[in-house]
C-alpha cells in the first residue's frame, strides 16, 4: 500500500475501516488456502495483506487511545 492509500485510509471512519479490516483477513485466508493447494504466482501478496491488515489495526488503535 502506497502512502496515498494510507493517508485516504486515516480519513476513513471506524466504521469503515473495520469492513476494509475484515475483507483484508478474507483475502488473506483465502490466499494461504489457494497457497496450502499449490504455489501462488506471485507470493508477495501474501506479505502486502499482512502489512495493510497490521497498518487498520495501528489506525484503529490509535484513535481508540
Amino acid at each position: 500500500m502506497k502512502s496515498k492509500n494510507w493517508t485516504e485510509m486515516k480519513n476513513m471512519s471506524d466504521a469503515e475501516l473495520n469492513a476494509k479490516l475484515n475483507d483484508f483477513e478474507d483475502r488473506l485466508f483465502k490466499l494461504k488456502f489457494r497457497h496450502a493447494a499449490a504455489p501462488l504466482k506471485n507470493g508477495l501478496e501474501i506479505r502486502s495483506l499482512r502489512r495493510d491488515i497490521a497498518r487498520v489495526k495501528t489506525l484503529l488503535a490509535q484513535r481508540k487511545k
